[in-house]
């Protein structure tokens, strides 16, 4: 295991803490898990208004902060969600360390593909069934046991600054967040940024998750007549924008599946255990469906670029007729390596379509988005203090993973903050089925990641004035 400058007395006592208090912070995982908080437009908000005021409670009972407030910003003249936030200044010159996670859900779906219902956390076989049990009210109680943790083991009278971050709209893309760090600067200044919103590599093995695939969306329309034709009439002759459209979009991928647009940048994954029967079954694939790309597992779904046509606007088949399209529009979702600037990744792509764009046809671009990836191998005290902590927490060595998906408020973060140092963390495994039905937590992980964070906390408590 990796060597540790924690002491087996805080180990030991951080477990005993734990241990001893698992069932009423269980109890309390169950009360916030039966709140619907869902920040979508279509679900009643005064749900998430009694979401973030059950988290405040929680934090106000602590009894270790200067202020406890529920605070929202907006953006484009629309109020965004209730975020909490919590202040400790630090002493004595320790660090200043904020702690985030979120209070909204996903929505439930269809609750008959549910084993128990999406609002009514249940335990089973020792994993708690819920709606927002792993993702991320999990996150939250892992953070308070941790405070009580350290309140305990240090003392109420501790020196490490604490900033709490609870947000109340990520699942619903996080739409005021960056207004919401740019009023609120002064508060959530900070030395170190644990983000609890990520997972660990098996229940077993604790995990950092060190970088994140960005994103370049670009919305197309491909021309080619100025009107619809018989396709009877005119077909042989006469190239319709559906042809074009499916020989441009072919031309993104090479004969093995790999993304075809020159320049791009491509990262390298650690090595971890990952096999092709564990993709099979992860991502439901067929049995007679090959994978596509070169270089290993990780490496593909991590830290090179990926592209996927996530939509096409054309002629439904249950609509369809012999008919020749004049406009085809299709959108374009590239997920690119860590290190890559999103901006010059939309020029490349924009460059490959424009260089291979069949027959003379028209391309117009229609709307984008862009997404920084996230790389936390930076230097600094608290990434060597995790994997200590983590490694102490679960008895085995943490290891660095990643993220094919982008988290794009992280990249926010770093932006406000460039001098933090930024965590992510989680409580969440290969089975917690974030975002879909039969969510759920492993308690004995949950533990586990309860007792690093104390740890964390604890070692941020311990070091030598700066």
């Amino acid at each position: 295991m990796t060597s540790s400058n924690i002491s087996e007395q805080t180990i030991h006592e951080a477990k005993t803490f734990v241990d001893h208090n698992f069932d009423h912070l269980l109890g309390e995982l169950i009360e916030l898990a039966k709140i619907p908080g869902i920040a979508w437009e279509a679900f009643d908000p005064s749900e998430l208004e009694r979401s973030a005021n059950s988290v405040a409670q929680l934090l106000r009972d602590l009894r270790v902060f200067d202020f406890v407030e529920i605070r929202k910003s907006q953006a484009d003249g629309k109020p965004g969600a209730p975020a909490v936030v919590a202040r400790r200044a630090a002493k004595n010159g320790k660090p200043q360390v904020l702690l985030y996670a979120h209070h909204d859900v996903q929505p439930p779906g269809d609750e008959q593909v549910w084993q128990t219902k999406p609002f009514e956390p249940t335990l089973i076989a020792g994993r708690l069934y819920g709606r927002g049990a792993a993702d991320d009210k999990a996150g939250i109680v892992t953070h308070i046991a941790a405070i009580r943790a350290l309140k305990e083991i240090a003392g109420s009278d501790f020196d490490l600054g604490l900033t709490i971050f609870i947000e109340g709209e990520e699942e619903a893309g996080s739409p005021t967040f960056r207004n919401f760090l740019d009023e609120n600067a002064q508060d959530l200044q900070a030395d170190v940024i644990i983000v609890a919103d990520s997972g660990n590599w098996t229940v077993e093995v604790p995990a950092l998750t060190t970088t994140l695939r960005g994103l370049v969306s670009q919305v197309i329309e491909v021309s080619t007549l100025d009107h619809a034709l018989h396709s009877g009439m005119y077909g042989g002759a006469v190239p319709d924008a559906m042809m074009a459209t499916i020989r441009l979009l072919a031309s993104l991928h090479d004969d093995q599946g790999n993304v075809a647009i020159a320049g791009l940048k491509q990262g390298k994954a650690d090595e971890l255990p990952y096999t092709e029967d564990q993709l099979r079954i992860d991502a439901g694939m067929l049995e007679n469906t090959q994978q596509i790309g070169d270089g290993s597992i990780l490496d593909r779904i991590w830290t090179k670029p990926a592209l996927t046509v996530i939509g096409i606007d054309g002629q439904s088949v249950a609509m369809s007729s012999n008919t020749m399209l004049p406009s085809v529009r299709a959108k374009i979702s590239l997920r690119i390596a860590p290190g890559e600037q999103p901006e010059q990744a939309l020029e490349l792509l924009r460059a490959h379509l424009e260089a291979n764009l069949p027959f003379g046809a028209t391309l117009n671009y229609g709307e984008i988005e862009l997404g920084k990836p996230f790389s936390g191998l930076s230097e600094g005290w608290a990434k060597p203090a995790a994997e200590q902590a983590l490694s102490a927490g679960f008895g085995l060595d943490s290891v660095n993973i990643g993220i094919g998906g982008s988290i794009p408020f992280i990249a926010d973060l770093t932006e406000v903050f460039p001098e933090a140092q930024i965590l992510v963390t989680g409580v969440e495994d290969p089975d917690s089925r974030a975002h879909s039905p039969n969510e759920s937590v492993e308690l004995e992980m949950l533990k586990k990641a309860m007792v690093s964070e104390a740890l964390l906390l604890l070692t941020g408590n311990a070091r030598v004035a700066r």
